[in-house]
This record gives C-alpha cells, sequence and structure tokens, in this order.
C-alpha cells in the first residue's frame, strides 16, 4: 500500500492544502467509524468477543501491516500490504465494524511500532475506514448487509458484487493517498496516481480475489484458517530471495555498497528530476498573467541568474593502492576498500549516493548540488575524511584520493558523459596532483572542442597568428629596467586576441607546445635584437613548459638563434614554474644542463603555488625567483600573505637569488615590497603587457630620462 508521506514524518503546516486535506478526512474517518460503530448491538459484540475467528483475522491484519510483501523495487512504505485480503474478508463476511475495527487496530499498533507520527496515524486509520465505507455502500446496493450475528458467505453469482465492491475500495484508498501524495509533492492529483498505478492495480486484484476463498474456508471451518495463510507465505519467501537477489546484482561484494548498474538507474532518476525541476521553472516563468510587482521580481532574478536544479557525479581514485597489493597482499586491501566504503559513506550528505565501480574506483551522486564550489566542499570533506591514518595488521597507512567532478547540466546531458567527464577531471586531479579538479573542456583530451581547437592552434603556428606582448620588470631600489617578459598571445581569426589561459593549457598537453616554443623563442629573439640594434640593451624573458625541458631541440633553437643574429646568452632568459621541481625527469633533464652551460639564465615561475624542495632548488641553476601575484597583491590586506611574501623573499636572499614580485597592481604594495627587500616587480603598477611596436616606443622614451625610484 502506498503511504501518504513516505517523505517525512512531520504535521502538515498548519493551514497549508496538505494540513486541510488531511484534517477533512481524518474527521470524515472518524464520522464513518463512528456511525459504523453506533450500529453494532450488545449481541453483535459478544459474537465478536466469542468467535476466535475475529481474534485470528486480526492476527493477521495486524502481522499483513507490519509485515508488507516488499518485492524489488519496492519498500515497506509501498510494499503489498496483506492486511487488506483479510480486512476486505472480515468486511465480506461480518459487515463494516468489525472490518474497520480491526483495521483501525491494525494500522494504529503498526504506526506506534514504527514510530510514526500521530497524524500519520489518523490518516491512515481514516483512509482504511472509508475505503472499507466505500466498499460497504456497494455491497448493501446489491442487498449484502454482514454483521457479527448474521454472518454472510458469497456465493458463485455475488461475485459481481465483490469485484464491484473491490474496485470501489481500490479506487478509494488509492485516491485518498493520491491526493496526499500530490499535494506534498506539489503534482497533480492525475500525476501521482499514475506513478505506480499498473503495480498497485496488480497487487490488489490478488489480495482482494484472495478474500472470497478466504470468507468460505472460515464459514467451514477455523482450521481451514491457517491453510490460507500458506500461499502468502510462499509469497513472501519468494519476494525474499527476489529482493535478495536484486541486492547481488545491484551491490559490490566486496563493500556492499552499489554498483555501477544502481548507480545509473539513481543518476538517471537524479537527472530526470532535475529536467523535470527545470521543466516546471520555466513554465512557472511563462505562464500566466503577473503584475508590475512580480515582473520587477522576475527581472531582478534574472538579473541575478535563474537558479539551475544541478546534479553531480565524483570519480574518486585511491592514490598509490597498487602498493598495498603489491606489499602487504590482496586480504589486506580488500580490508582497506572495506574501510574506505564505510568512510565514505559517513562522509556524504543525506541522500547522496556512494558506489563502488570497481579495484580503488568509487562514484558519488549528488542529487542535488548548489554549484561547483558546494561539490568541491564535497569533495575536499571526502578526501578529509580519508586522510586521517589508518591502522591494519599494526602499521598504519595514509590514504590519499583524487577526486574528479561533473555536473549536470553544465557539463554532460547524460549518465555515460558525466562519467566519462569526471574521469578526464579525476585523472586531471591525478597529474597535477591537486587532489580534486571539476571537468573542463580545455583539460579533455577527447573534447570536440579541444580537437577543434588543436586544429586551429596548429594553423595558427603556420600561418604566424601568434604575436608577442611584452610587460617590464622593474627594479624597486632604483627604477632600472631589469627585463621584459615575453607573453604569447594568439590573435584568433574568428575571436579576436586571445589570452594565453584560453590556449596554452591544451596545447601544453600535446607535442604541438614544442612547436609554440620555437615560435615564440624566435620572435623574442628577433626582437631582442632588433632592440640591441637601437642600443635598448635588455633582457628579454620567454616562458618554457615542462614538456619543452625534455626537448633537446630546445638548445638547439636557442643557440642556433643567438648566433645567427649575435646575442649574448644574457639577452635571453627561460622562466619555468616550480612545478617543475615537483618533476624529477624534467628536473634533472640534459636539456636543463646544457641551458646552463650555454649561460642561459633560468628564472623559477608562480613561486608559492607548488611543493618545492630546497635541496632541488638550490642545485637547480636559477638566478631568479618570481612570487606567485597570488600572495602579492593581497600583502597591503592579509597579514598571512604579507608575511609568506616576507619569508619568501629572505629565503631567496639567503639563497643569493634575486627575487621579483608579480602582479603589483598599486604604489602601496610596490612601497610595502621594497621595505621588505623585494629586488624587482612587475605588474600594472609598472606597465601593462605592451605589443612589440608600443614596447619599443615605452623603451625609448624610458631610456631617453634618467630611472626614478618605483614607488
Amino acid at each position: 500500500m502506498k503511504d501518504p508521506n513516505n517523505t517525512r514524518n512531520t504535521m502538515p503546516r498548519r493551514g497549508s492544502p496538505l494540513w486541510i486535506y488531511f484534517v477533512v478526512v481524518v474527521l470524515a474517518g472518524v464520522a464513518a467509524c463512528a456511525g459504523s460503530l453506533a450500529g453494532l448491538s450488545g449481541a453483535d459484540v459478544d459474537a465478536l468477543v466469542g468467535n476466535p475467528l475475529f481474534w485470528i483475522l486480526g492476527c493477521f491484519i495486524v502481522f499483513g501491516e507490519l509485515r508488507p510483501i516488499i518485492t524489488p523495487g519496492s519498500t515497506e512504505n509501498n510494499g503489498a500490504t496483506t492486511s487488506t485480503t483479510f480486512s476486505f474478508a472480515a468486511l465480506l463476511y461480518a459487515g463494516l465494524p468489525i472490518a474497520a475495527l480491526l483495521q483501525a487496530v491494525a494500522a494504529a499498533t503498526c504506526g506506534i511500532l514504527r514510530g510514526r507520527s500521530p497524524h500519520r496515524i489518523a490518516f491512515n486509520v481514516a483512509q482504511y475506514t472509508l475505503s472499507l465505507g466505500a466498499a460497504q455502500l456497494v455491497l448493501m446496493l446489491f442487498g449484502v448487509h454482514a454483521t457479527p450475528t448474521s454472518l454472510w458467505v458469497p456465493e458463485g453469482h455475488d461475485l459481481p458484487a465483490i469485484a464491484l465492491a473491490g474496485a470501489v475500495y481500490f479506487a478509494c484508498n488509492d485516491t485518498l493517498v493520491g491526493a496526499a501524495i500530490a499535494l506534498h509533492e506539489r503534482v497533480s492529483l492525475l500525476k501521482a496516481l499514475r506513478w505506480d498505478l499498473g503495480y498497485q492495480v496488480l497487487v490488489h486484484l490478488a489480495l482482494l480475489g484472495l478474500a472470497p476463498l478466504m470468507v468460505v474456508a472460515m464459514d467451514r471451518s477455523a482450521a481451514f484458517v491457517p491453510l490460507i495463510v500458506l500461499p502468502f507465505i510462499a509469497v513472501y519467501l519468494n519476494a525474499s530471495v527476489s529482493v535478495r537477489r536484486e541486492h547481488q546484482a545491484l551491490h559490490d561484494g566486496l563493500t556492499g555498497l552499489p554498483n555501477r548498474k544502481l548507480l545509473i538507474v539513481r543518476t538517471e532518476e537524479a537527472l530526470a528530476e532535475a529536467r523535470a525541476a527545470g521543466a516546471r521553472s520555466a513554465g512557472a516563468r511563462s505562464s500566466g498573467r503577473r503584475s508590475r510587482l512580480a515582473d520587477a521580481a522576475a527581472r531582478r532574478r534574472k538579473g541575478a541568474g535563474e537558479p539551475v536544479r544541478r546534479a553531480g557525479l565524483f570519480l574518486l581514485d585511491l592514490d598509490r593502492f597498487k602498493e598495498v597489493n603489491d606489499t602487504l597482499g590482496h586480504p589486506t586491501g580488500d580490508r582497506l576498500l572495506q574501510l574506505v566504503a564505510h568512510r565514505l559513506t559517513h562522509s556524504v550528505r543525506p541522500g547522496d549516493l556512494v558506489a563502488r565501480l570497481g579495484g580503488d574506483e568509487f562514484a558519488v551522486l549528488l542529487p542535488t548540488v548548489r554549484d561547483a564550489a558546494a561539490a568541491r566542499e564535497v569533495a575536499a570533506r571526502l578526501r578529509a575524511a580519508l586522510s586521517e591514518p589508518v591502522r591494519l595488521d599494526g602499521m598504519s597507512f595514509d590514504l590519499e584520493a583524487s577526486v574528479g567532478i561533473a555536473l549536470f547540466p553544465d557539463h554532460a546531458p547524460d549518465f555515460e558523459l558525466l562519467l566519462q567527464r569526471s574521469d578526464v577531471a579525476m585523472y586531471n586531479a591525478k597529474g597535477s596532483r591537486t587532489g580534486v579538479e571539476v571537468y573542463s573542456p580545455a583539460k579533455d583530451r577527447n573534447s570536440p572542442a579541444r580537437l577543434t581547437m588543436l586544429g586551429d592552434l596548429r594553423r595558427a603556428v603556420d600561418r604566424g597568428e601568434l604575436e608577442l606582448y611584452y610587460q617590464p620588470k622593474v627594479s624597486l631600489h632604483d627604477g632600472q629596467l631589469v627585463g621584459m617578459e615575453a607573453l604569447v598571445r594568439w590573435r584568433h581569426p574568428d575571436k579576436g586576441l586571445l589570452e594565453p589561459e584560453h590556449f596554452l593549457p591544451i596545447a601544453e598537453q600535446t607535442y604541438l607546445m614544442r612547436s609554440i616554443t620555437q615560435c615564440v623563442v624566435e620572435a623574442a629573439l628577433a626582437q631582442a635584437a632588433a632592440w640591441w640594434r637601437e642600443d635598448l640593451t635588455v633582457q628579454v624573458a620567454v616562458n618554457a613548459s615542462g614538456r619543452d625541458l625534455l626537448d633537446t631541440g630546445l638548445v638547439e633553437a636557442v643557440e642556433s638563434g643567438l648566433l645567427s643574429r649575435g646575442l649574448p646568452a644574457a639577452s635571453l632568459q627561460l622562466e619555468i614554474t616550480e612545478k617543475i621541481l615537483m618533476n624529477e625527469q624534467a628536473y634533472a633533464s640534459d636539456t636543463v644542463a646544457a641551458l646552463a652551460a650555454l649561460g642561459i639564465p633560468l628564472s623559477l615561475d608562480d613561486f608559492g603555488t607548488g611543493y618545492s624542495s630546497l635541496v632541488r632548488l638550490k642545485r637547480m641553476p636559477v638566478e631568479e625567483i618570481k612570487i606567485d601575484a597570488s600572495f602579492v597583491s593581497r600583502i597591503t590586506t592579509s597579514t598571512d600573505d604579507a608575511v609568506i611574501v616576507r619569508s619568501i623573499v629572505d629565503l631567496v636572499r639567503t639563497l643569493g637569488l634575486r627575487s621579483v614580485a608579480e602582479g603589483v597592481e598599486d604604489p602601496q604594495t610596490a612601497v610595502l615590497l621594497r621595505e621588505m627587500g623585494c629586488d624587482a616587480a612587475q605588474g600594472w603598477h609598472f606597465g601593462r603587457p605592451m605589443d612589440a611596436a608600443t614596447a619599443t616606443d615605452w623603451l625609448r622614451r624610458r631610456m631617453e630620462r634618467a630611472p626614478e625610484p618605483a614607488a
């Protein structure tokens, strides 16, 4: 039987439509129950108390309410209650008062034992009483009026009357419950009735069809009544086996978590609800007339951005789990996976689903999530739960995991694409060692947009669409020009001038980065040579990626470019990110040694955002450390960032290197950096990135006047 309030156990808000409906149904049920009981005579009561059949029926009805038949796909809230058979049999055999009384006792007993709220118990009692009362009216139309002292046993010609009474019972009961659900879920009554109508019709056809047989058996002998229970026992056992098999088919045998099949089902359900919510929101915005005030409110909502119903799918993979299996064996690895499953299920929000896809790979479904930031918070909580040390077999383990996040509808419209793109994000998190990554098309090697951009970028290199802009680096002590950093731009024929963050992350994952770097080095050396011919002797810095440091062709390109233009090695500087120090292969490559042998100075960019080894930093042939702008931009407002920057400056000075602050955009920051002892800085305060012609004019004007101290 469907439960009218299976989504909550609290009293509806007073005065709400659902509250009014509950009150009306309960009052009608009380009136119907009181009216039927008032018709009982003293003889009827004596017959009720003295006949063991009614006590047996009462026990069966209570048991049927407490133990519904749970089939695959159903729960205790919507499982088939066998009390229907026995209460309808009581109605046929002894009339409405007995059936209503026994069913009321059973519904109240079940509600109390399951901890249901009083309003739910009252509604269930009223629901059954009204349904039985409607069936009794049908029987009376056919001349059937049973009482405890005048029992009625149907004959063959009475089957149409019984069938109609059963149909009315079902229709009344289903409508009463469906109306409650419709008001609670705020959907139409027709939609609420259609949700499981086929299942309910089939179940009630079987349960109500057994009631006449029950009456005939009761009339013959009370000894036959237990025999009626045998089919129910068989159904219970078969249903239990089916549910167990379904659980095995939809859950992982080791951890007990849902498997891929159940994850697909739950994800599709979540996506369907999200689509329906979006459709309802769109329909509400577009339907009906609105007042001026409502129009203004709608415009404000539109300006702020309409909330979108999102769902999230996480893919979580344990780091270095294979080492545990290889070292300690699979039994220990299995126990570790069970512990991980326990921690994950106790760290997600109510309603979220944790599934195991296989091996050390888990998935987490968020049926609703506000945005990517909220999804990141959940992912961070999961990683924090896993990071607590684990003790197994006297050994302690430190677990880490990488999490990829994909959102509906932002990143994918269906389960398969969500899973694929969360997988892409997860591998990006592993590769970047960030722990958590949200899917980004720019980092997806398989996305059509990325492949299209790679093709356009490859043609851009051949057509000379890449341009260099130059931003000055200035000494904070005397205002002298330290150098010019070359920043690549792409003059896209359709999209205009693109900043490097729009295309370099894609190129860095492919061998196209080599071509871009060679192109940038050639253009930078050509511009440096032009400046040196005008006595504008300035060092030009070019950014190099980790892939470039594994390419021996970079050394040849730099050496031949310098020789052909007659430039000294000091005219070119290569900037590499701090993450290079995390890559042993790139850090210790022959390319770094060869560049150092040429005399090419190296600068370590974005310092403070990675995890540098001081030993490697000291051994790396760098002359300059660039402090990341994320710290520099907040030193005037954040004490913590100011302390970090001061510590970096002191460390760099101790190592005998030059410190350069990035992202200086105001004089206050420049003054504070100079007081800290920082050597140089660059940012919009000193000059924005300029094209070659503008940068040349800027250099000429600067050389014509004496430099001023930076402030």
